[in-house]
């Protein structure tokens, strides 16, 4: 029986000819990723080890970026362990203010990963990477911890899901519907411990921050990780920012899969996650009259430069409604950067909007946003569970940045056809 494309990349690091669904290998990794919040525990618990030294300073990412700039004294504590650590070991990979940006965007934007290389880390939406044809998936701060000093990981091999994407999304359709439609559709734990490999004509419509949208709320329906095939696209990204040598998989013909969809991205519209699951999808045009106090755009899922650029188009010449709260985060200094150039950030400003300093902040309830009970946001993040950005009788209601930028011109939640767009 042949491999999938993640099973190929497991075989390949576990020095395996061949591995199938269910079986356990160590893997040898090529990164190994934390932030402010996973790594001060992963850093206590290695250091009870006594080891001297990382497996590989070059290999090993730490990125402050969860409540960074601290926002209070704990903060302050998270990050200066981060920082110690990462000075003690010469670890060359970090980034903190004035570098810093949201760990999920930064790293493909610093050329860290790659096709066909294997990133653990401990945050969940790791798994960001497989747009790019990579292996990349979420663990514990333990198991963490244990691949920064021995650059090697377990894992049971997942089996997959293969999406067929097929078509051409329509103009305000962007990858965060595709995901939302796609967790509405299986739930939650559709893919539980299984690969979403991602195949199909209508792949080449997606730009690689769709992908990367994709990819990276796989975990959302419970997968280990989500993977896209290397074309021109992924080629040309991976040119521009890294001059790491790149690994192409490709599923073998007989591969198994668990299941099979197909997805006509033509025929989706723009989507809504509702409280308190990401499950929980509408189409706009379904959702009713739902009126909001806080929209928020930004994120590892949509705070790239194209997500930006979207919410401009809507909010040119247009301001936000009475009373609504609109945060927007560039995800990267260097995005944050070029939104300036491009004059993005002048036209969220006249539009009445604030922006922020890259952060995930308001995303997990940090700060920067938090809800008070009673208040509803429409959120670019990731998740909407009970008390995710907030009072646990708050509500989070996922959507992609047009449906957020829309939804702050109106107050309630709306698509851009709703402007005349």
């Amino acid at each position: 029986m042949g491999m999938t494309m993640t099973q190929k990349i497991l075989a390949a690091h576990a020095n395996l000819a061949s591995v199938k669904a269910g079986q356990l290998i160590e893997a040898d990794l090529d990164l190994v990723l934390a932030n402010d919040i996973t790594g001060p525990v992963a850093i206590h618990e290695v250091e009870k080890l006594n080891k001297k030294t990382v497996f590989d300073k070059d290999k090993i990412a730490l990125v402050p970026d969860h409540f960074a700039p601290n926002k209070d004294i704990k903060s302050a504590e998270h990050c200066k362990c981060v920082r110690e650590y990462a000075k003690k070991h010469n670890i060359t990979n970090y980034f903190e203010i004035g570098e810093m940006g949201i760990e999920h965007a930064l790293l493909p934007e610093k050329g860290l990963i790659v096709a066909g290389e294997t990133c653990i880390g401990a945050d969940s939406h790791t798994c960001t990477y497989g747009a790019l044809g990579a292996f990349s998936t979420g663990v514990g701060s333990t198991d963490m911890g244990a691949g920064m000093i021995t650059g090697k990981a377990w894992f049971k091999v997942p089996s997959a899901i293969r999406f067929v994407l097929t078509g051409k999304p329509s103009k305000w359709v962007s990858g965060k519907d595709v995901i939302l439609h796609i967790i509405g559709t299986i739930g939650v734990d559709g893919a539980l411990y299984k690969s979403m490999e991602f195949t199909g004509d209508g792949i080449s419509h997606l730009s690689m921050d769709d992908r990367f949208t994709i990819a990276n709320m796989a975990i959302e329906a419970g997968a280990k990780n989500g993977i896209f095939p290397v074309d021109e696209k992924t080629i040309s990204y991976m040119k521009e920012h890294s001059q790491k040598e790149y690994t192409i998989y490709e599923p073998d013909e007989d591969a198994e899969y668990d299941e099979t969809y197909t997805i006509d991205l033509s025929a989706l519209k723009p989507t809504v996650a509702f409280p308190h699951l990401p499950e929980n999808t509408k189409t706009v045009a379904e959702a009713g009259d739902v009126k909001i106090d806080q929209v928020v755009i930004g994120s590892c899922t949509n705070g790239r430069i194209s997500d930006l650029r979207t919410a401009a188009a809507v909010l040119e010449g247009r301001h936000i409604a009475e009373g609504i709260r609109v945060i927007i985060i560039p995800a990267t200094q260097a995005i944050y950067l070029k939104a300036i150039e491009e004059g993005l950030i002048k036209t969220f400003i006249q539009a009445g909007a604030i922006v922020s300093t890259p952060t995930c902040g308001p995303c997990l309830g940090g700060y920067m946003g938090v809800l008070a009970a009673g208040e509803r946001a429409i959120s670019t993040t990731n998740r909407n569970f009970v008390g995710r950005m907030g009072h646990i009788d708050s509500e989070v209601y996922l959507a992609s940045p047009a449906v957020a930028a829309a939804s702050a011109v109106t107050g309630k939640i709306s698509q851009p056809s709703d402007l005349g767009l």
